[in-house]
C-alpha cells in the first residue's frame, strides 16, 4: 500500500486505496492533530471576543477551514500563519452581514448548527449551505429552540439546508429542554443566548460540554449543575469577554482509530501525546476498557479547563463482548463505528441500543456500519436503533471489500482501513479525500506506523 499526502495540498486520488495486508507489529510515540470541536469553538468565540486571540495547535482540516471562511465573510480578520491562527474582533454583534450573504458549511454539521446560533441577532438575510452530506442532516433541531428566542427561518426541503436565517435585534431569552443529547443543539443555544439580555435556561440530556467550558474560561456568566442524567444551565446574556490565546489539545475522536487499531494489532504498543481526555468524550475508553482493552492515560493535568493527558495503548488478545450501557452513548457518539469493529472481534454477542442519533451523522453510520461488518463475515442483527454483533476472533477475510457509496464520510473511510490493517483480507476503500473534514494526516500517520 502506498499513501500519496503532500504536507499544504492534496493529491485528488480518484482510484481506490488497495490494502493487501495486515499492519505488522510496532513501538511507537505519535501525536494527533487538535481537537476540531475545540478548534470550531474557539474560532466561533474569539468572533465574538473583543481583540485578538490565538490559537495554537488548531486543526487545520477543511471543517475548520470552512468556520474560518465563514468568519471572513462576516467580517472578521482572520489570519492563518504556521504555527498559530488569529481572529481580530469588535467583540459581540460586530458580525457585518451583506446583502445576499451565503456562507457555506462545508460538510461539517458542527458548524452549520453553532453558527446559526450567532446570526439570530441580525435582521438582515444569511443563507446557510453545505455539502449533499450536510445537506440531508436534519436541522430542526436548532431550528426550532432558536425560533423561541425570535428569529426566523425559510426553508425548501423540511429542515433541511439550504437555510435563510432572518434574525432579531429584539430576542428574548428563554427555556429550552434538549433531550437528543446532542451538545451542537446545545451550543447554538449557548452562543443565542451569549448576546440575549436576560437570562437562558437549559435542561440538557448529557452531551459534551466544551462549549460550557469554554464559557467558564472567559469568564462569561454561566452556571451549570450536574444531575444524573442531565445538566441545568443558566447563562446571562450580554457579557462581553476579551480576546484569548488558546492551546487546542489533541482530539480523542482521531486518536481513537489508533487505538484500535493498536488494540487489534498484534503485539504493538503505542503513545499518543497530548489528548484531550474531557470526561464526556472518553465514553471509547471506558467501554473498549470494559471489553478487556489494555489503556492506560499518563502525565494527567488540566489546561484552559480542559483535561489533557498521553494515551498508552498495548494490543489485547482476548476481547470480551459487551452490553454497552446507553448512559455511555454520547460520550462515544462518533466512535461507535470503531467500537463495533472491536466488537466484531470479540468471543461472544455484543449489543448496542438507542443509537438512532448515530444516522444523524454524515453518512447514516449505523446502518453503515453494520454493512461493513456483514462485508467481513460477521452476522448483525439491526433495528432503526440499536444493533447485535455477533463476533469472531478468528475472522478472516476471503472476498474482496469494496467501500464506496458511503456521502465520502470521513470516519466510514478511516474506520475502513483500521479494519483493512487489523482484519485482513484484500480492501478497495474509495474516497481517501473525505479525510480532509476531520483528520488530515491521517494517512501520514498510518504511513509512519508500518515504517
Amino acid at each position: 500500500m502506498h499513501i500519496l499526502e503532500t504536507h499544504l495540498g492534496w493529491v485528488n486520488m480518484t482510484n481506490p486505496i488497495v490494502i493487501k495486508e495486515k499492519i505488522k507489529p510496532f513501538n511507537k510515540t505519535i501525536h494527533v492533530n487538535g481537537d476540531k470541536s475545540l478548534s470550531i469553538r474557539w474560532a466561533l468565540l474569539a468572533s465574538q471576543a473583543k481583540g485578538k486571540s490565538k490559537a495554537y495547535n488548531i486543526l487545520r482540516s477543511l471543517d475548520v477551514i470552512s468556520a474560518l471562511n465563514c468568519l471572513k465573510k462576516l467580517g472578521i480578520k482572520v489570519v492563518l500563519k504556521k504555527n498559530y491562527c488569529e481572529i481580530e474582533s469588535s467583540g459581540l454583534n460586530s458580525f457585518k452581514i451583506k446583502k445576499n450573504l451565503i456562507l457555506d458549511a462545508g460538510n461539517s454539521g458542527t458548524l452549520g448548527r453553532l453558527i446559526i446560533g450567532l446570526l439570530v441577532h441580525y435582521n438582515n438575510k444569511v443563507k446557510i449551505i453545505g455539502d449533499e452530506s450536510l445537506s440531508k442532516r436534519d436541522f430542526s433541531r436548532v431550528i426550532i429552540p432558536l425560533k423561541k428566542f425570535g428569529a426566523s427561518f425559510k426553508y425548501k426541503d423540511k429542515f433541511k439546508l439550504p437555510v435563510e436565517v432572518y434574525g432579531s435585534k429584539n430576542l428574548k431569552p428563554i427555556k429550552y429542554f434538549e433531550n437528543k443529547g446532542s451538545a451542537q443543539c446545545k451550543s447554538s443555544v449557548m452562543l443565542a443566548a451569549l448576546n440575549t439580555k436576560g437570562e437562558t435556561y437549559i435542561k440538557a440530556k448529557k452531551s459534551r460540554d466544551h462549549t460550557e467550558i469554554l464559557f467558564k474560561y472567559l469568564k462569561i456568566p454561566i452556571s451549570v449543575k450536574k444531575k444524573k442524567s442531565f445538566d441545568e444551565i443558566k447563562i446571562k446574556g450580554g457579557y462581553q469577554f476579551k480576546g484569548f490565546n488558546y492551546r487546542i489539545p489533541s482530539d480523542i475522536s482521531s486518536s481513537a482509530f489508533f487505538i484500535v487499531l493498536t488494540l487489534l494489532a498484534k503485539q504493538s504498543k503505542l503513545t499518543i501525546k497530548n489528548v484531550n481526555i474531557n470526561p464526556s468524550r472518553i465514553g471509547i475508553i471506558i467501554i473498549l476498557k470494559k471489553m478487556g482493552a489494555k489503556i492506560s492515560f499518563q502525565n494527567k493535568k488540566i489546561h484552559n479547563g480542559e483535561k489533557v493527558a498521553d494515551i498508552i495503548i498495548k494490543s489485547t488478545k482476548k476481547i470480551k463482548p459487551i452490553k454497552c450501557p446507553k448512559n455511555l452513548n454520547s460520550q462515544a457518539i462518533d466512535e461507535f463505528l470503531l467500537i463495533f469493529l472491536v466488537a466484531a472481534k470479540a468471543e461472544g454477542i455484543s449489543s448496542f441500543s438507542d443509537l438512532s442519533e448515530l444516522n444523524q451523522k454524515e453518512s447514516p453510520r449505523l446502518i453503515l456500519g453494520s454493512k461493513i461488518l456483514n462485508k467481513m463475515g460477521i452476522k448483525t442483527i439491526l433495528t432503526k436503533s440499536s444493533i447485535k454483533i455477533f463476533g469472531n476472533p478468528n475472522i478472516k477475510v476471503t472476498n474482496i471489500i469494496k467501500i464506496k457509496d458511503y456521502l465520502k464520510d470521513h470516519r466510514i473511510f478511516m474506520m475502513s482501513m483500521i479494519s483493512a490493517l487489523t482484519i485482513g483480507g484484500y480492501w478497495k476503500l474509495y474516497d481517501p479525500d473525505s479525510i480532509r473534514t476531520s483528520f488530515p494526516s491521517f494517512l501520514k500517520l498510518i504511513n509512519k506506523l508500518r515504517k
